[in-house]
């Protein structure tokens, strides 16, 4: 299997594990580093994002008690959540160099993962790229964004061979 030619930028991921519950999880950078290089392949060569050569991402792994504070402050809403973006610049015409912070919450995660019946790795995958996409500008308010959003998740997710998550049952969290 050859593999992909390299893309012009270069994707710094700063990660930052403040709940040791995610110690559970031994592969977490490699899900995390295979989510964002098919995501920024894809919004570059499929979107046509720009970046910068040398951008960076911020990824916090959590708990549940933190991102309830985060997503109250934030966002209004008093409960625990999966995933919270914060963009520096969503509407940037060329991205970088930092991109944003991307915030997980362990329990939420984990429980999403058992209520559909998919790996965690794969649950957490879809929402690092779900994440990633918020920093870009990416959203699901409106009905149209929403589904523009939804079906470059679904590309990305089917290039690393995983199904479509908005089948079926999805995570109410995610909608928020």
């Amino acid at each position: 299997m050859s593999k992909p030619p390299s893309l012009p930028v270069c994707l710094s991921r700063d990660l930052l594990v403040e709940a040791e519950i995610w110690q559970a999880m031994p592969d977490l950078e490699a899900v995390i580093e295979r989510a964002l290089d098919a995501g920024l392949r894809h919004v570059i060569e499929q979107e046509g994002i720009t970046f910068l050569p040398e951008s960076e991402v911020s990824l916090v792994f959590t708990d549940d008690a933190a991102i309830r504070i985060l997503n109250a402050e934030h966002r209004g809403k008093d409960k625990a959540t999966n995933v919270l973006s914060f963009p520096i610049d969503e509407d940037a015409e060329v991205f970088g160099p930092m991109l944003g912070d991307i915030v997980f919450a362990y329990e939420t995660v984990e429980r999403e993962s058992a209520e559909l019946g998919v790996e965690i790795r794969d649950h957490l995958t879809h929402l690092c790229l779900h994440g990633f996409l918020h920093l870009l500008g990416y959203d699901h308010i409106e009905p149209d964004e929403a589904d523009k959003m939804e079906s470059v998740e679904i590309a990305i997710l089917a290039k690393l061979g995983l199904p479509n998550p908005y089948e079926g049952t999805i995570p109410l969290d995610i909608m928020d």
